[in-house]
């Protein structure tokens, strides 16, 4: 339905309800709840940890005049809990300023506390009597434009009166397994009575999704095995002689890897195989391996890398390797002159490798005789954009390759189709990274250290979960990136994010290699990136809002020069579960062994939720259920196809689903 429709929601809330990209009641069900408030655990201002999220009640005394030349348009109140003055503040939010009157309001945001002086950051608030009505948990979802907590959640209740969802699983595997209705699962979730409540009703709807999902996976991927088209006539020997272009010794994870790319080419089945490494093990030269077989068996290869810069230093890479062989390069910064020459050299067979991004996928870019394509860093490509690749030539073998582990218990159900195939070990010659959490109250030495350090040519990475948060959870990189250079007016700071155009991404990341800055402020799109080996320094913000392995892909950036790196860890929450994984982190330096613990510590909504992975189950990311939701999942999906239960109605929401899913990431 139209949420014009709804009750009370005129054309004007209806607009700011579409900025949180609600378009109708359907969406506006499932724009889940970011956290929910026990509005008995209020807490004294003075007991809260710095950076720490909490509930307070407070009056409001005054609101500071608004400076209207300033850039951020900050709304400063000064607020009063039991004698005890304090702050409020509320950045690119102007409209406020109308809204703040003097009286007692609950609280809801982070707190800092620097110096002695104490504020919480962009707060969301109600009057305290209007919040006297509200009772167990209340959900808080999060906000943009002017919207505030009472008009989200009384536009939720107005489309739950409306929408009843109906569950996809077979009517007969419901009864067999007693699973809840999903419409109740829907309206508890939005209004829980207690968390036992809530914990059953975010599984049943993670159930209803990850059925869907599961069996859009099984319906893409088929049963069947396709048939080698290729031959390859390339021999064990040749390979080996291969290998030593490269100035190291392949590890056993290596050498058991390129026996398996081997095997897999020179057999009677297409490979398609999934190629798992930590940081730093050697991937690339395994893919490059692989490359070879096709090469020298008289066929074309392509490279595809998911950036114009890693697709540059991988072009570089790939003339080197193959000095004996026909590189070319295509990308969306080439020229139109590059762009033309390049595609009819490589129809006419005149190139015997293709390096580049997603320009390679364009329709008019035609192979001769291409039978082996690389996926670097699989993660950033999409389902249809890997076989829009395989469809270049006559049933190429596919090797996509990832360096975000993924445990070896989620690699079974999402990666059935694929073999996999994982390098456990690392290069000998690379030196460990000292890790290390910083408490507040050393955040200014460890700004005295970079900036020393930078005096002595060494660079470093900032890394924010956010490019700018409206709710205060976390620190954004805009605001890091504009106090860094407040604070540290002698050191060179560039900001990167993921709404930077593609062309300015490349040359903030090419400045930064060639050491025009310092520091490079970002959000994780560097955690895929170019090797930069002066830097020698990561640090990062919110360290408890990412998985660890993410933490890991993040660590990896520093520690590829002959250097000394180091790690740093900001934490914004003093919570036990947060303070056990990152101890985990700072003592693991191996990543599958991170991600097997990052799941057991986070449990599955929060490891395959945004934190995670980008844009996989965006959906769902703010439920919180365990791993055992994905297996049942897998289990009713794999009954429901076995006794061929209601197929008509899985193929339709399976497909709907894949729709959804074609252009993101899976792990």
């Amino acid at each position: 339905m139209e949420l014009v429709r709804l009750k009370g929601i005129t054309e004007k809330r209806a607009k700011e309800l579409q900025k949180l990209g609600i378009a109708d009641s359907a969406q506006l069900i499932r724009y889940f709840p970011r956290a929910y408030l026990d509005m008995t655990d209020r807490t004294s201002v003075l007991s809260v940890y710095h950076n720490d999220m909490a509930l307070l009640s407070a009056r409001l005394v005054s609101v500071d005049p608004t400076n209207p030349y300033s850039r951020r348009k900050t709304v400063r109140a000064r607020l009063e809990q039991d004698g005890i003055p304090f702050s409020a503040v509320w950045f690119n939010m102007p409209y406020l300023a109308q809204r703040l009157k003097p009286g007692e309001y609950l609280f809801y945001g982070r707190v800092q506390n620097r110096y002695g002086q104490i504020s919480i950051v962009n707060p969301t608030f109600e009057p305290l009597e209007r919040n006297l009505r509200l009772k167990g948990l209340v959900p808080v979802y999060p906000l943009k434009s002017g919207l505030t907590q009472r008009a989200v959640r009384d536009a939720v209740k107005s489309a739950l009166a409306v929408e009843s969802p109906e569950s996809v699983i077979p009517r007969e595997l419901r009864k067999k397994y007693d699973l809840p209705p999903l419409s109740e699962a829907y309206r508890i979730v939005h209004a829980p009575e207690n968390k036992a409540q809530l914990c059953d009703a975010s599984e049943r709807i993670a159930l209803e999704e990850y059925f869907v999902l599961l069996s859009a996976f099984r319906l893409i991927k088929g049963d069947a095995q396709e048939a080698r088209v290729n031959r390859y006539t390339v021999t064990e020997r040749q390979v080996a002689e291969f290998e030593k272009r490269f100035p190291f010794t392949f590890t056993s994870g290596q050498q058991a890897a390129v026996r398996a790319i081997y095997d897999n080419v020179t057999g009677p089945v297409r490979m398609n195989r999934l190629l798992q490494g930590d940081v730093g093990s050697g991937k690339t030269a395994v893919a490059l391996t692989g490359m070879y077989m096709a090469l020298a068996s008289g066929y074309q290869a392509a490279y595809l890398s998911p950036t114009e810069v890693l697709a540059a230093q991988n072009y570089a890479l790939l003339q080197k390797v193959f000095p004996d062989y026909r590189v070319g390069y295509l990308a969306g910064g080439s020229t139109a002159k590059e762009k033309r020459e390049l595609k009819a050299a490589l129809a006419a067979g005149e190139i015997d490798i293709v390096c580049g991004t997603h320009a390679v996928l364009q329709g008019d870019v035609h192979f001769s005789r291409l039978a082996f394509c690389v996926c670097d860093e699989q993660h950033r490509f999409g389902v249809a954009q890997r076989s829009a690749l395989s469809e270049k030539g006559e049933s190429p073998d596919m090797l996509v390759m990832s360096a975000t582990p993924i445990p070896r218990t989620l690699s079974l159900v999402f990666y059935g189709d694929l073999d996999v195939t994982t390098i456990p070990d690392k290069p000998l010659d690379r030196k460990p990274i000292t890790t290390s959490v910083i408490p507040a109250y050393k955040y200014d030495d460890m700004l005295a250290y970079i900036r020393g350090e930078t005096k002595q040519g060494r660079q470093a990475y900032f890394v924010c979960a956010k490019i700018d948060d409206d709710e205060g959870e976390v620190t954004s990189v805009t605001e890091l990136w504009e106090e860094l250079r407040n604070r540290l007016p002698d050191v060179r700071f560039a900001l990167l994010h993921g709404r930077m155009k593609e062309k300015e991404k490349n040359a903030v990341m090419t400045a930064f290699k060639n050491h025009e800055y310092d520091c490079l402020v970002s959000t994780t799109v560097i955690e895929v990136g170019v090797d930069v080996p002066d830097a020698t320094i990561m640090v990062i913000m919110n360290a408890e809002r990412f998985g660890l392995s993410q933490l890991h892909q993040l660590r990896g950036r520093v520690g590829r020069g002959s250097e000394k790196s180091w790690c740093f860890l900001l934490v914004g929450s003093d919570s036990e579960t947060a303070r056990e994984r990152l101890t985990v982190f700072k003592n693991t330096s191996d990543g599958f062994a991170l991600a097997e613990k990052d799941l057991e510590l986070r449990g599955s909504g929060d490891f395959l939720g945004t934190r995670q992975s980008g844009h996989f189950l965006t959906d769902i990311k703010n439920l919180k259920y365990s791993t055992n939701v994905i297996f049942t999942a897998k289990k009713l999906s794999d009954e429901a196809f076995a006794r061929r239960l209601d197929p008509d109605t899985i193929r339709r929401a399976a497909m709907q689903k894949y729709e959804s899913l074609k252009d993101v990431v899976l792990n």
